[in-house]
């Protein structure tokens, strides 16, 4: 089979959108339009994917410079038919070209699949949609046998044309050579004075081709982006289809329209998320953890088991099984919690390492730190990681008890099983089994008296 290359148009400038922001760029799913459609295009194998930019392209190329595209540049936006012109030259003959849009971020790739996987140099993929209210799109004409034989523009269309409500999507799949031999005899004499990519189907069919027409499971896979009202709608339907697909492998969600996945969310089963909850990037849930209302994950694992309590925010960590996270934790990148560990109320914690059933259960930060099975840190306990320039490492083997309101001022390591008196400030190790107490001495002086308002 010839290759595939994917061209996708992403030179409007969006002004409905009013913003400076290239429209392509504002974000569905915390990820810009465009790199869904990438991402599609990725996932149907493309050769080659090309992006037309014009308006904010320097933007555009920076915001996607980890993705694989070969950009070239709309000069003048003359209309979608000149926009697939400028990236011929770099198509090769004998590929099948399917295009898309930058601001239709999410038709699925089982949809296109359909346009694509049995194209040939007889054929031409095109997708359409029936609308209840087809106002603005350009209607869908065929024969009296049911054949597609053109497409007609809103502005273009008559009063019997408008009643149509089959519309283009602008989606479309032929091979490049057609595209290379149609594109040049493109005519603007229309109400817009552009070029219509749409005008070849009707080429196609004088050629003697066929028309192959799929349709989308459903309108707002096709539905593109002209103002932030319609971005919010297809946020808004993006959230709910993630809803249904996490309630079908296992989950319980306390109210389905108040969860957002931005990024890829997977389950074990049982799971509970309650409202407000946030995931935002590659989060794995293992079975039976329960997520507490007004919760933000990023880039984490929770093992089967663990409780994350109400307004915790956890990125780029591992929780382990069993264990209990919050309420109002901060568990920041680098952190890890083994089995049946807990991380209280009030508690930061950043590139720290607890092993099994170890806790710190409220008002401290632990950062830069290695903590052994068993080990119990007190409320208000500080690891004084950070000199201002370099950040130290604090150790804490097994069974360490640290007492409230200790300063831990690393590099600093403290034995197994030794214990820090509360209010003491540890500046020098600690061997096993040891009591270190570090504390200034205590005067009590009498007859104080206490300052007053003047």
């Amino acid at each position: 089979m010839s290759p595939l290359h994917v061209v996708i148009l992403a030179a409007g400038q969006g002004s409905r959108m009013k913003s400076s922001l290239p429209k392509v760029l504002h974000k569905v799913a915390g990820r810009p339009m465009l790199h869904h459609v990438i991402a599609t295009a990725k996932t149907l194998g493309a050769a080659g994917i090309h992006g037309v930019i014009g308006h904010g392209a320097d933007q555009v190329k920076a915001a996607s410079a980890g993705h694989k595209v070969s950009w070239v540049m709309q000069e003048q936006q003359l209309g979608t038919g000149h926009a697939v012109a400028q990236a011929l030259p770099d198509l090769p003959d004998d590929a099948r070209v399917l295009v898309l849009y930058g601001d239709v971020p999410l038709t699925t790739a089982d949809t296109l699949q359909g346009l694509v996987q049995n194209l040939d140099e007889k054929t031409l993929g095109l997708l359409t949609v029936t609308l209840d209210n087809p106002h603005g799109y350009g209607r869908i004409l065929r024969n009296s046998a049911g054949q597609v034989t053109a497409i007609v523009e809103q502005k273009d269309a008559s009063a019997e044309q408008l009643a149509i409500c089959e519309v283009n999507t602008g989606i479309l799949a032929v091979s490049a050579r057609h595209l290379k031999t149609w594109l040049p005899q493109l005519s603007s004499s229309n109400a817009q004075g552009e070029y219509y990519l749409t005008d070849i189907i009707a080429m196609a069919v004088q050629a003697g081709m066929t028309v192959n027409v799929a349709q989308p499971s459903n309108a707002f896979e096709v539905q593109g982006v002209n103002n932030r009202v319609q971005l919010a709608e297809l946020e808004r339907w993006y959230q709910g289809r993630e809803a249904q697909r996490l309630m079908t492998e296992g989950a319980t969600l306390a109210d389905p329209a108040r969860v957002d996945v931005r990024g890829e969310l997977s389950i074990g089963n049982d799971v509970l998320i309650d409202v407000n909850v946030v995931f935002i990037g590659k989060v794995t849930l293992g079975s039976y953890v329960s997520i507490g209302p007004g919760c933000v994950i990023t880039d984490a694992t929770i093992a089967d088991g663990a409780q994350i309590h109400a307004h915790s925010v956890i990125e780029q960590a591992s929780v382990g099984a069993n264990a209990q996270v919050g309420p109002f934790a901060r568990l920041r990148p680098g952190t890890q919690l083994a089995a049946n560990t807990k991380v209280g109320n009030f508690v930061e914690t950043k590139k720290a390492i607890l092993g099994e059933g170890s806790k710190i259960n409220h008002l401290s930060y632990i950062g830069d730190a290695t903590l052994g099975a068993g080990v119990n840190v007190g409320a208000g306990t500080i690891t004084c990681n950070y000199d201002g320039v370099n950040k130290f490492q604090t150790v804490l083997g097994d069974g360490v008890f640290i007492g409230s309101n200790s300063a831990l001022v690393a590099p600093v390591t403290i034995g197994a099983g030794a214990t820090v008196a509360a209010g003491s400030t540890i500046t020098k190790d600690v061997a096993e089994q040891e009591l270190a107490v570090a504390r200034g001495r205590q005067r009590n002086i009498p007859g104080w008296q206490q300052p007053k308002k003047h």
